[in-house]
C-alpha cells in the first residue's frame, strides 16, 4: 500500500496490485509532501517514473476517448477520486484477453525450492504418447527435486527416469496404492505443463496447511482463484490445477478403488474440497493445462456419490441446504418514505407473490407525508404479518433497520430496500436455506437493474478505494470469471438492499453501526464484522430479485456527497486490511474498474 501525506495533514491511501511483479500507475495529490510504502517481507522496489497529467489525458484520449471526456468533466466538477479513478481505468487496466502481453512484462524467474517434502503426482495415461511427454518434462524441469510420479496406465510406459513409475488399474488397488510414500499428492493430466517453480512454491506453501493450490492458463486463458472458497470449489470447481494435497486430508478416501480412471480427477476434486484443514492459495499461475473442465451432468452425479445434495438450476448442479419443518418465521424490514410506487411494489411481492409459508413484514417509516401512502398503510395494517412503525428522524439507515429487526420476531431477518421488486416465488426460500447454516452469517441476491443487467452480484472489499458491486451493469446472465456467478459461493460483502441473516448472528454483532455509518457502508460493515466472529457471506443467484439502486433517494451529491466521502474514509481507517487483500479476489485483478480486468 503507498500512502500519500498531504501538506494539510490528510491522508491518501493506495493499494497496490499483487503477483510476482505487477506495475502501478496513480495519480497523486498535488499537495502530496510524503510518500510511504508498506510492504511484506522481500518486497523490491524496481523503478519510480513520473507521468505527467497531460501525457496520461492524451494516452486516455488515444485509447479511450469516452472516457477522456468523462475524465475532463469529473475533473472541472472537481471529483478528484472519480477523475483519478477514470485515467487509471483508461491507461492502467488490462482486459483479462489481454493477458499474455501483460504477463509477459511481468515476468520473473523461476524461485528455488525451499523446502524438503516429498510430492507424489498422479498422472492417468489416455494414450497420447507426445501430450504425456510434455507433462514429464515439465516435472524434470522442476526447481523442486523430490518428486516421484505414478502413472496409471494398463499398459507399459517405457522411461528411464527411476521417479517414474506405472501402476495398473483394476484388481484391488486403491487410491493409497499411488500416493505410495508420499507426504503429499498432486493429480494432473497428460499435457499439462507446471511452471518450473510451480512445486516449490506449493510445498512450501503446504507448511502448516493440508491444501495449497496456485493458478493456472487453460486453454489460453487465465483462471485466477479466490483464496479458499468451499462451496465455490464443492458446485462451481473452481479448483483445477495444480494443487498439493497433505496426505491427511484425504484419509477418508484412500481405500477408494481404482477400477475407473476417466473420472480420478473429478473423484480427487471433490474429496479435496470436502477435507478439513488448511488451505493456502499461491496467487500466480503455476501451470498451463488441458482438457475440458467436467460437465455439469457429470458433476451432479459425482456430487451425489459423494453424499452431497445438491439442487439443478438451469442444469448448474448447486449445493442444497436444509430448510427445518416447518419453516422458521422470516422477518421482512423495509424501510421506507413516501414513494407509494415503490412501498406498493414492495409488499405486494412480499406478501402475495413470495412462496416461502411463514413471513411477517415490518415497515418502518420515515416520515411519510404523501396522504396516498398513508392510506396505503391503514390498508396494510388488516394483514395480521405486517406490522409498521413510525421514525421520523432524519434518514439514517441503519438506525431504521436496527429498529424494524427489533420490533420483529422471526429467528431470520431480512432488510429489503423499498425498491426491490420480487421476480421468482422461491427467492425467500433460498436465502433462508443459506443463512441457517452455522458457519454462514449474511446472504446476498443476485439483483437486477430494472433493464435486467446486474447490479448486485456481491461486494469486493477495496474496489473503487474502499468497496464496490463487482461487474454492475454487464448483462444479467453474464457468468463471471470462473463461472461464479452460476453457483452461490463466499464473498467477503453483500448489499443490504436484501440481506438475510438469522437474529443471533444479527444480535451477536450488535446490527448494524448506526453512528459510525448512518448511509453508507454500513452493509460492507456488518458483513465483516459478521466475518471477524467466524461467520462467511454468501451470495446467491437462486434469489433474484430486481433493484432501482437508490431511486427513492437519488443520487448523492452536495452535502450527500461529502456526507459519503467522510464515512467512506471511516470505513477504510476500520478494514484497511481487508482493503489491502479480499480473500474472495485476485490481487491481481483491478480494483480500479467494476469488471475483471487486470490491473
Amino acid at each position: 500500500m503507498i500512502r500519500a501525506l498531504r501538506s494539510d495533514g490528510a491522508v491518501q491511501d493506495f493499494v497496490l496490485p499483487g503477483g510476482a511483479r505487477a506495475h502501478w500507475l496513480g495519480l497523486l495529490p498535488p499537495d502530496t509532501a510524503e510518500i510511504r510504502l508498506a510492504a511484506p517481507p522481500g518486497f523490491a522496489l524496481d523503478r519510480v517514473a513520473r507521468r505527467s497529467e497531460a501525457g496520461l489525458l492524451r494516452e486516455c484520449l488515444e485509447k479511450r476517448p469516452i472516457r477522456a471526456v468523462s475524465a475532463l468533466y469529473e475533473r472541472i466538477r472537481g471529483d478528484a477520486r472519480r477523475y483519478r479513478d477514470t485515467l487509471r481505468g483508461a491507461c492502467a487496466v488490462t482486459p483479462l484477453a489481454g493477458y499474455p502481453r501483460w504477463a509477459a512484462e511481468r515476468a520473473v524467474p523461476p524461485a528455488v525450492s525451499r523446502s524438503d517434502r516429498a510430492v507424489r503426482v498422479i498422472l492417468a495415461e489416455t494414450g497420447d504418447a507426445e501430450a504425456l511427454g510434455r507433462t514429464l518434462a515439465s516435472l524434470r524441469a522442476q526447481t523442486h527435486p523430490h518428486w516421484a510420479v505414478s502413472i496409471l496406465s494398463a499398459r507399459a510406459v517405457p522411461d528411464p527416469d527411476p521417479r517414474v513409475g506405472v501402476l495398473a488399474p483394476g484388481g484391488d488397488r486403491v487410491l493409497a496404492d499411488l500416493v505410495g510414500a508420499g507426504e503429499a499428492l498432486c493429480l494432473l493430466e497428460p499435457g499439462d505443463v507446471l511452471a518450473p517453480d510451480a512445486l516449490a512454491h506449493l510445498a512450501a506453501a503446504l507448511d502448516g496447511a493440508s491444501l495449497t493450490y496456485g493458478d493456472e492458463i487453460r486453454d489460453g486463458a487465465p483462471r485466477l482463484k479466490p483464496d479458499w472458497s468451499p462451496d465455490l470449489a464443492l458446485a462451481g470447481g473452481y479448483l483445477g490445477r495444480p494443487w498439493l494435497v497433505a496426505r491427511g486430508r484425504l484419509s477418508d478416501v484412500l481405500d477408494q478403488p481404482l477400477d475407473s480412471p476417466a473420472d480420478l480427477g473429478l473423484r480427487l476434486e471433490i474429496a479435496v474440497a470436502r477435507g478439513a484443514g488448511p488451505v493456502r492459495h499461491v496467487p500466480r499461475i503455476l501451470a498451463q493445462t488441458v482438457g475440458a473442465p467436467p460437465t455439469a451432468a457429470a458433476r451432479a452425479v459425482a456430487l451425489r456419490r459423494s453424499g452431497v445434495a445438491i439442487v439443478e438450476p438451469g442444469g448448474v448442479p448447486d449445493l442444497l441446504w436444509p430448510l427445518p419443518e416447518p419453516a422458521p418465521l422470516a422477518s421482512i424490514v423495509i424501510p421506507s418514505r413516501d414513494r407509494l410506487d415503490l412501498i406498493t411494489r414492495a409488499c405486494r411481492g412480499v406478501l402475495h407473490e413470495t412462496a416461502y409459508p411463514a413471513i411477517e413484514l415490518i415497515i418502518v417509516d420515515n416520515g411519510s407525508t404523501d396522504p396516498a401512502v398513508l392510506a396505503h398503510y391503514e390498508t396494510l395494517r388488516t394483514d395480521p404479518r405486517v406490522t409498521i412503525l413510525s421514525d421520523p428522524a432524519p434518514f439514517n439507515f441503519s438506525r431504521l433497520v436496527n429498529a424494524g429487526v427489533a420490533a420483529s420476531r422471526g429467528a431470520v431477518v431480512v432488510l429489503l430496500n423499498n425498491d426491490i421488486a420480487v421476480l421468482e416465488p422461491g427467492w425467500l426460500d433460498a436465502m433462508v436455506r443459506q443463512a441457517l447454516r452455522p458457519e454462514v452469517g449474511a446472504v446476498g441476491a443476485k439483483l437486477l437493474y430494472g433493464d435486467g443487467r446486474l447490479q448486485h452480484a456481491g461486494v469486493v472489499v477495496g474496489l473503487g478505494g474502499r468497496a464496490g458491486h463487482i461487474l454492475r451493469r454487464r448483462p444479467g446472465d453474464s457468468p463471471g470469471h470462473l463461472d461464479r456467478l452460476r453457483v452461490a459461493h463466499e464473498v467477503s460483502a453483500v448489499t443490504a438492499a436484501c440481506l438475510a441473516v438469522t437474529r443471533e448472528k444479527y444480535e451477536a454483532v450488535g446490527g448494524f453501526d448506526a453512528e459510525a455509518f448512518p448511509v453508507d457502508f454500513n452493509d460492507v460493515d456488518f458483513c465483516l464484522r459478521l466475518g471477524a466472529r467466524g461467520y462467511k457471506t454468501v451470495w446467491t443467484p437462486a434469489a433474484r430479485l430486481a433493484h432501482l439502486e437508490s431511486v427513492s433517494r437519488g443520487p448523492a451529491v452536495g452535502a450527500a456527497r461529502a456526507r459519503f466521502e467522510t464515512e467512506g474514509e471511516r470505513f477504510a481507517a476500520r478494514w484497511r486490511d481487508v482493503i489491502r487483500h479480499d480473500p474472495f479476489y485476485h490481487p491481481c485483478l483491478s480494483l480500479t474498474t467494476f469488471g475483471e480486468d487486470l490491473e
